[in-house]
């Protein structure tokens, strides 16, 4: 069994996807411990607990950065059971840049979604970049989390097309329909065990 623990920063709509999924019994080997967010008006904290019943913390920055934030992270997963033995940590639209010390600690064991097709249009406003690009297929990314911005290894893709007239905003809710498809998919594949990386490449058993 795998504990998860989820990382938010608003309205936490993948959170919402994986916890129906897991509530469906399409994850049977994932057990939801805890909900985290750094700002305590996230409305995800009372989706999480009022639809799920999932334990939820606010850990807020207060002024800290990096590893000296990361840590106090590691310690509310690590009081949750999410550990790096047999935790899973997922990034749930968190709006912080995650510590390579966080990173090793979880080594392999955090996942991140991004919508844009990877390694297209990194960082913040992916929509956006792709529009302006004058790119005619958009999607989403599901990836293992490392050092770098978007840039782990990727697990799984959907695609959607960009139409003509699409502005930032019709374009994000078509890709979101997809990611909500895809990031249940990859915590599914993570908890059967059937994610095998190889240098860059994930390999699904």
């Amino acid at each position: 069994m795998t504990n998860l623990g989820i990382l938010i920063s608003g309205r936490g709509s993948n959170m919402d996807a994986i916890l129906a999924a897991i509530k469906a019994g399409r994850i049977p080997g994932a057990r939801p411990r805890i909900v985290i967010s750094n700002k305590p008006d996230a409305a995800g904290l009372k989706t999480a607990s009022e639809k799920y019943g999932i334990p939820t913390r606010v850990v807020p920055p207060e002024g800290l950065k990096g590893w000296d934030y990361d840590k106090k992270l590691v310690a509310a997963l690590e009081e949750a059971g999410v550990t790096p033995e047999d935790g899973l940590v997922c990034l749930a639209g968190f709006m912080r840049i995650i510590s390579p010390e966080f990173v090793r600690h979880f080594k392999m064991r955090i996942l991140n979604i991004h919508p844009a097709l990877l390694p297209s249009f990194p960082g913040l406003h992916a929509q956006k970049q792709s529009i302006e690009y004058g790119v005619k297929v958009s999607g989403c990314t599901v990836h293992f989390v490392d050092d770098g911005v978007d840039s782990g290894p990727v697990i799984l893709q959907r695609t959607v097309p960009v139409m003509e007239g699409d502005t930032e905003e019709t374009l994000s809710a078509r890709i979101l329909e997809q990611e909500h498809q895809a990031y249940p998919e990859a915590v599914r594949l993570f908890t059967e065990g059937r994610l095998k990386v190889e240098g860059r490449k994930v390999r699904i058993l």
